[in-house]
C-alpha cells in the first residue's frame, strides 16, 4: 500500500514539473511543429509562424507590429538618412518616369541626366507605358554602392525628342528631413521637417545656422503632417530650442523603469534658445513631433498653432530576427516634461476603431471648430515656467486653434486631383516653358512674387479633365480656382527650382502658416506666453 502511495506521489510530482516546464512559448512551438508534421496538406511553415506573430501582436496595442525582411528594409530606409541609388527625384506621368530633379553631386547629375528627362528603360526592361508599380521601378534603380545600371532616357529639347543612353554608377543618396528652410521676411525664418530620422538633427542645425547668418531672430517650425520617427532625433531638436539640461521627455513601462531624456545642444549654446518660436502642428503630427511640440509647450518656450496632434504616446523597440524581419514592440509610454501621457485611447485588438479616429474628429467638427474640442479637467496640468493650464490625453492641443477650411476643396477639384491631372499639367508646362520661366524669373523669389496661373492655363487643365471623362462643374471649378492656381504654381515652381519653392507658394495661402506669422509678429505672442493672474 505504501509503495502505491509513493508511486502516486511521484507521478503527481512529475506531472506538476512537466506542466511547469511546458511554458506558453513551448506550447506555441509544439503547436507549430505538430501542424507542420501532421497536417493533412502541405503548409508554408514560414508563413504559419509569421501569421502567428501577427495574430499575437494584433491583440496588443495598435503600434506593435511585425514586418518581413523586405518590409523592414523599406520601413527603416527613410529614417536612416541614405540609401544606394542613382540620385533622382521622380514622378510618374502617364506611365512614364519623369525626372523632377537630380540630387546635387549625385550619380545622375554627374553623367548629365537633367530635370524633365523621361526614363524609358532600366537595363533591358522597358518601364515606360507598362503601368509598373513605383516600388518595382525603385527596386531596379536602387542597388549596392559601386554597381552600375544602364538607363535609356527620352529628352525633349525645343520640342525635338531624342533618346540617350546612360550608364550610372550607384552611390549613397541622402534622404532629407528638411523640406524647406527660408527667410519669410527680415528676422523671421521658416523650417519644415517631414520626419525625425538619423540625420534630422544635423540637417536642422545646418538650416538654422544658415538662416541665422541671413538675419533670423525668430523661427516658425512647421511639424504639420510630420508622422515622427526616432525619439532621439526629437530630443536632439529640443536641445537646440531649450536651455541645456532641460527635461525633454521621459519614458516608462511595466518592464522598463522611468528614463529621463534631457536636452543637450550640439554647440556650447542652443542655436535657438533666444527669440520667438511658433510651432505648427496638425492631426497628422505624431510621435517625435509630439515630443518636440510637448516640450516646447510644457516649458513655455513658444506658441503652438494648428490642430490637436495625432496622439501617439507609445514607444516601440525594434526586435530584429536573423532573417532580416523584425517586431516593433511597444515597451513603454512617453510623457512630456509635465507628465502628460498624450496617447489617445484605444481598445486592444480593435485597430479599426483606432484608425478611424481622424475621421471621427472630422465628423464631430473638431477639425473645423475649436468649440467642438472637449477637454477633460482631470487631465489638466500647468506649464513648468508660467503655470499656464494645458491638457493631456489624446494628443497635444495647440495654444491657438486653426481649423480646416474645406470651402475650396470641391468634388470637382478632388476628381481632377485624383486622376493626377494637376501634376501632369505641371509637368507639361515645365516641359514647354522651363527656359522661358527661368529667363523671366531667374530666382524662385521672382517666381513666387510674379508668376501667375492664367485663365487660359486653367481652361487647358479643365479640357484635360474633360478628356478623362470628368464632367465639368462650373460652380465648383470657380470655387476651387484659387486652390487650382496655388497647387499648379507650387508644383511648377518645385519642378523648376526646388522643394522650398512649393512651400513658399503654399504658405502664402495656408491659414495655419498665416496665423503663425501673425502671432510671431504681434503682441499676441506675449499675451499667450504670460502667467495667468
Amino acid at each position: 500500500m505504501k509503495k502505491l502511495l509513493y508511486a502516486i506521489i511521484a507521478l503527481a510530482a512529475v506531472a506538476a514539473y512537466a506542466q511547469q516546464q511546458f511554458s506558453p512559448a513551448h506550447k506555441l512551438q509544439y503547436a507549430e511543429h505538430a501542424i507542420a508534421k501532421l497536417y493533412v496538406d502541405s503548409v508554408d511553415e514560414e508563413k504559419l509562424v509569421e501569421d502567428a506573430i501577427v495574430g499575437m501582436l494584433k491583440n496588443l496595442d495598435p503600434h506593435s507590429s511585425y514586418s518581413n525582411a523586405k518590409e523592414t528594409q523599406e520601413l527603416n530606409e527613410p529614417l536612416e538618412g541614405s540609401f544606394s541609388g542613382i540620385g533622382i527625384s521622380f514622378n510618374m506621368a502617364t506611365d512614364t518616369l519623369y525626372v523632377i530633379e537630380t540630387i546635387g553631386g549625385g550619380p545622375s547629375e554627374r553623367v548629365g541626366i537633367l530635370p524633365g528627362d523621361r526614363i524609358l528603360k532600366v537595363n533591358d526592361t522597358v518601364i515606360a507605358g507598362v503601368k509598373m508599380l513605383n516600388s518595382d521601378i525603385m527596386r531596379r534603380l536602387r542597388g549596392p554602392k559601386g554597381t552600375t545600371v544602364d538607363v535609356q532616357v527620352l529628352r525633349l529639347e525645343s520640342g525635338r525628342p531624342d533618346t540617350i543612353d546612360f550608364r550610372i554608377e550607384r552611390d549613397d543618396i541622402p534622404i532629407f528631413s528638411v523640406d524647406a528652410a527660408y527667410m519669410v521676411e527680415p528676422g523671421i525664418g521658416y523650417i519644415r521637417l517631414n520626419k525625425f530620422g538619423g540625420e534630422t538633427h544635423k540637417e536642422f542645425a545646418e538650416a538654422a545656422a544658415r538662416l541665422k547668418k541671413e538675419g533670423m531672430k525668430d523661427l516658425i517650425l512647421d511639424l504639420s503632417d510630420n508622422g515622427g520617427g526616432y525619439l532621439k532625433a526629437s530630443v536632439d531638436i529640443v536641445g537646440e530650442l531649450l536651455p541645456s539640461g532641460s527635461l525633454a521627455v521621459f519614458t516608462e513601462g511595466n518592464n522598463n523603469p522611468r528614463y529621463d531624456y534631457f536636452s543637450f545642444p550640439s554647440q556650447k549654446k542652443p542655436l535657438l534658445e533666444d527669440g520667438r518660436l511658433v510651432v505648427m502642428i496638425n492631426q497628422f503630427s505624431a510621435s517625435a513631433s509630439e515630443i518636440t511640440a510637448g516640450a516646447v509647450q510644457d516649458w513655455d518656450r513658444g506658441v503652438l498653432v494648428g490642430r490637436r496632434s495625432y496622439g501617439k504616446g507609445l514607444v516601440q523597440r525594434p526586435v530584429p530576427f536573423p532573417d532580416g524581419s523584425m517586431i516593433r514592440l511597444t515597451v513603454s509610454h512617453y510623457y512630456t516634461p509635465t507628465g502628460r501621457d498624450i496617447q489617445k485611447p484605444y481598445t486592444k485588438g480593435n485597430s479599426d476603431a483606432y484608425a478611424h479616429d481622424i475621421i471621427d474628429r472630422l465628423n464631430r467638427g473638431e477639425l473645423m471648430h475649436a468649440d467642438s474640442i472637449k477637454y477633460v479637467d482631470s487631465l489638466k496640468v500647468k506649464t513648468l515656467r508660467l503655470n499656464r493650464p494645458i491638457y493631456g490625453g489624446g494628443g497635444i492641443s495647440p495654444d491657438v486653434f486653426v481649423g480646416i477650411d474645406t470651402t475650396e476643396n470641391t468634388k470637382y477639384y478632388r476628381q481632377v486631383m485624383a486622376k493626377g491631372l494637376i501634376n501632369r499639367f505641371a509637368i507639361k508646362t515645365v516641359d514647354r516653358d522651363r527656359r522661358e520661366i527661368l529667363k523671366t524669373y531667374p530666382t524662385d523669389a521672382d517666381f513666387v512674387k510674379e508668376y501667375t496661373i492664367t485663365d487660359a492655363q486653367l481652361n487647358e487643365l479643365f479640357e484635360m479633365a474633360g478628356a478623362e471623362k470628368i464632367e465639368f462643374n462650373k460652380e465648383e471649378a470657380e470655387l476651387s480656382t484659387p486652390l487650382f492656381r496655388m497647387v499648379l504654381k507650387g508644383l511648377i515652381g518645385r519642378d523648376i527650382y526646388d522643394s522650398s519653392t512649393y512651400f513658399k507658394v503654399y504658405n502664402e495661402r495656408d491659414p495655419m502658416f498665416i496665423k503663425a506669422l501673425e502671432i510671431i509678429k504681434s503682441r499676441q505672442y506675449d499675451d499667450i506666453l504670460k502667467a495667468p493672474k
